[in-house]
């Protein structure tokens, strides 16, 4: 008797679970519900990489009313970098990032499953990231007042090989040097040798870039090659176990690192097997003073360390702010 009791109670409590759940699902539909139907399937192709890359919208006007340096302003660029680890600390799949003047390329590595590797939600969520982190980051490496917000539109492209993703990282590093020696010139022409934009353009307008090198040393006594490699060659961001001297942790601690060399070469590629092998973070061995923008990385790191070591040695004043 207890059993068919039992089961009753039992059978009367799924009928009434099932009612409700169908009635939940009748309530969430509508007759509007037809217009899912128009969004269209953006799922990017398994194992492939994935490169988003971002470029700055009218910057040749964002970089006039701040003032910035020329031909390189190294606290503007140190911005951009700045905003692309932000990127990379929240997307752990990014295995690199290469950046110059107003771009970024971040690398996510083949298998990634962020977003369920939808192409807009990447797209969208990097592009915002990083223009607000850049918003963010500003003041911390530039004494001029942001007049007004900047703004990115960007790009998801696919590479199958990875022969293709080294060829698409060499052609933006050569773009960079192609820019970098012309704009140097340029602008070594307009500021120090008194010529007109367009006198200057008209000087250099069929010159190679041995003449660009001719030019730069004979009248302006510059070696185009002593340059800082950061203008030269763009900005490599890489996630590195950090080792600096002094340091008693011998497996280091964390952090996006910059780097500023020839990737075009197999010598980057074997230097940094992390890349296109098993992504494990490889070692940076500070031999110099740590770079500020790692500085500021750790530093907040270990506060953040100190923090949790507060509230598990207090946990009742984490209870009282709740």
């Amino acid at each position: 008797m207890r059993f068919v009791c039992f089961f009753n109670q039992f059978n009367h409590l799924l009928v009434n679970t099932t009612a409700r759940e169908l009635n939940r699902r009748s309530m969430a539909c509508s007759r509007y519900e037809y217009v899912k139907k128009y969004e269209q399937d953006d799922t990017i192709l398994p194992n492939v990489w994935i490169v988003i890359r971002i470029d700055g919208k009218k910057f040749h006007k964002f970089s006039k009313t701040h003032n910035f340096e020329k031909p390189n302003d190294e606290n503007a660029l140190n911005v951009m970098n700045a905003a692309a680890t932000a990127v990379m600390q929240e997307f752990r799949d990014v295995v690199l990032a290469f950046g110059q003047s107003d771009e970024y390329s971040f690398v996510f590595r083949k298998d990634t499953a962020a977003f369920k590797r939808r192409s807009a939600k990447l797209l969208t969520y990097v592009t915002s990231l990083f223009s607000t982190s850049y918003v963010m980051q500003w003041t911390k490496w530039m004494s001029v007042p942001l007049a007004y917000a900047p703004c990115f539109d960007g790009r998801v492209v696919l590479y199958p090989s990875n022969e293709n993703l080294r060829d698409y990282l060499s052609w933006r590093q050569a773009d960079v040097h192609v820019n970098n020696l012309y704009n140097t010139a340029f602008w070594k022409l307009v500021l120090e040798s008194g010529f007109s934009n367009q006198k200057a353009e008209e000087r250099l307008r069929g010159t190679l870039s041995a003449d660009k090198n001719e030019l730069l040393f004979q009248e302006f006594g510059l070696n185009y090659n002593n340059l800082p490699a950061m203008y030269r060659k763009g900005t490599i961001l890489l996630r590195k176990r950090v080792i600096s001297s002094g340091d008693n942790d011998e497996k280091g601690r964390q952090a996006i690192v910059q780097l500023h060399e020839d990737l075009i070469s197999s010598h980057f590629w074997k230097s940094h097997t992390e890349i296109l092998g098993k992504y494990v973070p490889g070692t940076y061995k500070a031999s110099e003073a740590l770079p500020r923008l790692v500085k500021l990385q750790l530093s907040t790191k270990q506060e953040q360390k100190q923090e949790k070591q507060e509230e598990q040695k207090n946990p009742e004043n984490l209870a009282g702010t709740s």
